[in-house]
């Protein structure tokens, strides 16, 4: 990516909301195949006539982990029209539960049966821009009729190969692509960091501020609502490992030892595994920035809320800032695990959380930066390396040690001296996109090394 391009990315298109449990293996996928259902309904209606079947092809990690996170269901969910902030999750976990059953996909007049045998899981390795590429091809028999290739690149996020997106209407007032450009143009300009990622977000979505404070309230809403339920279930999650939540018991505990030292600590950990296991469970969650990673910043949401006493205003401001942390990475290197490792994921969310609560304690600029460099820097090179593919062990528990790892280098940047601080939050996302790019992609989300070697004992 060229790094000089100004970031443009919506604050509603990195916090997203939909079913877990992988924003870059569910949400991703059934937006693609929503896109080429919509590209199918614009073609010739004598094409559409001669084809006889629709089929999709897997790669990278989408073939390697695609069936237990889920990518097979949200295909069809994509293809039969549904949207990820709409998606029941209840009839999204009923997709596919029989391997045999078929689905009627609609385009015009002409009535497709889709199945499971209709999606392909490539293995091998294949020469892709992304490692979660999927194809699909509206077919004659064996010839193709049209075909569209798409890149999961994380955090629901697609791109559609060959498509042109235009810019034109997506100018940010304040143009910048790195922290030091932050940094310069509050300087320059005396305006708040508030300011620059609201009259960027009014610029680029057309909302006003008004509608901008609705919708990160209904970010927000959703992301506790995600905990308000985990809290309360003690259900075994789905799939083979047979996991038990632990949520709820967490919660039990840190309102025994609510007045101990530690007890905020405890609820903050029930918290984001609360968040985290509605996600592993395939419910609705909000990615922040991605699903895998949807336990941190809710969990220090809300524990910002109910803790910490601070008010809605406050709490949105600290999401906008959140916001400008991930657009860096993503902007920068990558929020996928894919291509970064857990690091990309967590590290990222952990970096937001821990920049959203200098923020709202009143620190500086220079301490939000230094907080989230502190927060990377110590998950550089994370494996992502889920045990049979499921977004449960480690993802769980890592959401909870990402946002005490936010909370500990909150304290570290604002009890610190900033002249001492030697690393920029640039030049460590510089390190992540390096250290992504060197790392074997055995630990990038495939479940080929690493924890995923321990399935056999779960």
């Amino acid at each position: 990516m060229n790094t000089k391009e100004h970031i443009t990315t919506s604050i509603f298109e990195l916090f997203k909301i939909g079913p877990g449990p992988s924003s870059s293996h569910t949400i991703g996928p059934m937006k693609a195949a929503l896109n080429f259902l919509n590209i199918c309904l614009k073609l010739p209606t004598e094409k559409i006539a001669t084809a006889t079947s629709i089929e999709v092809y897997l790669y990278g990690s989408l073939s390697a982990t695609g069936k237990a996170h889920g990518t097979d269901r949200a295909i069809v969910a994509g293809l039969l029209g549904w949207v990820p902030e709409n998606c029941d999750p209840i009839e999204f976990s009923s997709l596919l539960t029989d391997a045999n059953k078929k689905y009627s996909i609609i385009v015009n007049e002409k009535i497709f049966s889709f199945q499971l045998l209709n999606i392909h899981f490539e293995r091998g390795k294949f020469d892709f821009p992304h490692a979660n590429t999927l194809i699909l091809k509206l077919m004659n028999e064996n010839n193709i009729l049209h075909e569209e290739e798409y890149y999961s690149i994380g955090g629901g996020f697609i791109v559609r190969k060959g498509e042109v997106v235009d810019k034109k209407n997506k100018i940010p007032k304040y143009p910048y692509s790195t922290m030091e450009d932050v940094k310069s143009i509050l300087e320059n300009k005396k305006i708040s960091i508030i300011d620059l990622m609201i009259e960027n977000e009014k610029n680029i979505s057309g909302l006003s501020k008004e509608e901008i404070d609705q919708k990160i309230d209904n970010i927000l809403s959703f992301m506790h609502k995600a905990i308000d339920r985990g809290i309360l279930s003690d259900e075994i999650l789905p799939g083979s490992i047979q996991l038990h939540r632990k949520a709820k018991y967490l919660y039990s505990q840190a309102e025994q030892r609510k007045n101990s030292q530690e007890g905020f600590l405890m609820f903050l950990n029930s918290y984001c595994e609360a968040a985290s296991e509605e996600n592993a469970a395939g419910n609705i969650v909000v990615t922040a920035p991605t699903s895998g990673a949807s336990g941190v910043i809710p969990g220090v949401t809300y524990l910002m809320k109910k803790h910490f006493q601070y008010d809605e205003q406050k709490i949105r401001e600290g999401m906008l800032v959140a916001a400008l942390i991930g657009f860096l990475v993503k902007h920068n290197a990558s929020i996928s695990g894919a291509e970064m490792g857990c690091m990309g994921e967590i590290g990222t969310a952990s970096a937001m959380s821990a920049s959203m609560l200098c923020y709202c304690a009143g620190y500086s600029i220079n301490v939000i930066e230094a907080a989230a460099e502190i927060a990377i820097e110590h998950h550089l090179g994370m494996t992502c390396d889920p045990i049979g593919g499921y977004v449960q062990i480690p993802c769980i528990e890592r959401n909870a040690m990402g946002a005490v790892k936010a909370y500990n280098a909150y304290l570290l940047a604002s009890s610190g001296n900033q002249a001492y601080q030697k690393i920029s939050l640039d030049s460590v996302i510089k390190v992540m996109k390096a250290t992504g790019n060197d790392m074997s992609k055995k630990y990038k989300e495939t479940s080929e090394a690493g924890l995923a070697l321990s399935s056999t004992e779960c």
